[in-house]
């Protein structure tokens, strides 16, 4: 049984800020956190601008995001990093996934950018990646750190309207649907981010 809030280095959290302003981010992370009866903020809500993300890695810039809102807010930090990483293309756009066709982000360029990348392309394979760090406060020593991977491939066109980022082209073979044609708890049962959120929610289980 996971206690009704979260409970880890001998403190409880009742408040938590989502390090995001993607609002797809937002709505998922609301969903798969309401029963755990916490109060969730958003860091726009607390007037905090986002962080600037200049890592290579997911980790390293999860962990940035996580300890600038936690220093700001003065709260416990949820921070998400996560993308697509195509096989064919070298694991991109993996971290800038967001920003792929560049400023100002947009889902429909990053998508349309992604096709014509993938123009001629007969390797399609790809797979969402998240890693999810949770900080007690700013400078926690020992973050809570949990991913997910979530493995299709690129189809030749988008179809779907639902999810965002690239779930319109994220094809799944077992399930001969589209990411985006998937109702929200057949996403959240197999995706990378709901991965990720059990695993960080098995690390924080009380029996």
């Amino acid at each position: 049984m996971v206690c009704s809030v979260l409970r880890w280095q001998n403190n409880t959290v009742q408040k938590l800020v989502i390090a995001s302003n993607n609002p797809g981010k937002l709505r998922e992370f609301q969903f798969l956190l309401q029963p755990l009866g916490i109060e969730v903020l958003t860091q726009a809500q607390l007037g905090i601008a986002e962080a600037e993300e200049p890592h290579n890695t997911f980790i390293e810039n999860a962990l940035a995001k996580a300890r600038h809102v936690s220093r700001l807010s003065g709260l416990s930090a949820l921070a998400d990093d996560s993308g697509i990483c195509v096989t064919a293309l070298d694991g991109a756009p993996g971290v800038l996934s967001a920003r792929y066709a560049g400023e100002p982000k947009s889902d429909q360029r990053n998508n349309e950018k992604l096709l014509h990348d993938m123009q001629g392309v007969a390797d399609r394979r790809a797979h969402y990646y998240c890693v999810l760090v949770l900080l007690h406060h700013a400078d926690d020593p020992q973050p809570l750190i949990a991913e997910g991977e979530w493995h299709g491939e690129i189809a030749l066109q988008p179809s779907g309207d639902g999810g965002f980022g690239y779930d319109p082209l994220f094809w799944l073979p077992g399930l001969g649907k589209m990411s985006a044609e998937l109702s929200r708890d057949e996403k959240h049962a197999i995706s990378h981010r709901g991965k990720a959120l059990r695993m960080l929610l098995e690390k924080l289980k009380v029996l």
